[in-house]
């Protein structure tokens, strides 16, 4: 394909564009589950650009359209929590997600100090288990999320990545 798909920091401007993104691509994920009410598809607008200015957020573009999208934030325990992993379904299965979890580890270790890395997928969503484990993530415990899905945590240190498929 002659895409040329570009990975950069998210600006408060792609707001609106994430936030339609988010709600395309959750679309499936709630299929999955039966269950309309999980997080990514309740966050509001307010919420997203509060998470671009607080947060490590990088987006993927195509052209000047917001094709997929990343965030990641430090927590309590000094690991860093990556989230909302989104990549418009027309475009899915050529690498970008893995390119948009890479940028954020990157940015997440060198400006923000991350010793690891954690995420959580849903106990069901294959796709997404299958890419956390081919870039290095190992399933270290479940919990439980706010919506009652069952969720997979995941992590791995910062420094570390698997050979790429």
């Amino acid at each position: 394909m002659g895409m040329s798909v570009t990975i950069s920091v998210a600006t408060e401007q792609d707001a609106e564009q994430i936030f339609r993104l988010q709600y395309l691509c959750f679309q499936s994920e709630a299929a999955l589950y039966g269950n309309y009410r999980i997080a990514p598809l309740v966050q509001t607008l307010d919420s997203v650009r509060q998470e671009l200015v607080s947060d490590c957020v990088f987006v993927a573009r195509l052209g000047d359209e917001v094709v997929g999208s990343v965030r990641g934030s430090i927590t309590e325990d000094g690991a860093a929590a990556i989230g909302k992993l989104c990549v418009h379904p027309r475009l899915q299965g050529h690498g970008i997600g893995a390119r948009l979890l890479r940028a954020a580890e990157s940015a997440l270790a060198e400006e923000r100090g991350a010793k690891r890395f954690r995420l959580i997928a849903g106990h069901r969503s294959e796709g997404n288990l299958r890419l956390y484990r081919r870039v290095g993530y190992e399933a270290v415990g479940t919990s439980q999320g706010t919506d009652g899905v069952p969720m997979i945590v995941l992590e791995k240190a910062a420094g570390t990545y698997a050979a790429t498929a």
